[in-house]
């Protein structure tokens, strides 16, 4: 299972910083992403790390001024997001699967086996 939180309300402009706990029983190593859905439109990809935490990967919806962070592979992950925007407002979604490599991304929704319950993070002009 994974919790996330972190959502809010927040001006343009401002930051905010969701975690993803894993809990219960979990592979040992996980590759983990953020996702994010806004009304309307299709889930996407928004930033994305390896099990040790070595690689990142990041859409250019969260690149320049989101941050995605773990401390090990089964440590919270974390995604700080800078000089938030309005086009930001969605829900947020974390998401791992099981993995024996140190270093693979996962980039679609679909290589990834479990969810988190979703986080909302609302911008205002």
């Amino acid at each position: 299972q994974l919790q996330a939180s972190g959502g809010g309300t927040v001006q343009t402009g401002g930051s905010l910083r969701l975690s993803c706990i894993p809990s219960g029983r979990t592979f040992p190593t996980l590759g983990m992403a953020w996702f994010r859905q806004a009304p309307g439109k299709e889930r996407e990809l928004v930033a994305a790390i390896s099990s040790t935490g070595s690689n990142t990967y990041y859409t250019d919806s969260g690149k320049s001024r989101f941050t995605i962070s773990r401390d090990n592979a089964l440590k919270p992950v974390y995604l700080q997001m800078n000089n938030l925007k309005p086009e930001d407002t969605a829900v947020y979604y974390c998401a791992a699967r099981p993995t024996l490599s140190s270093g693979a991304i996962y980039n679609t929704p679909r290589k990834y086996t479990s969810w988190g319950q979703g986080t909302e993070v609302t911008v205002s002009s």
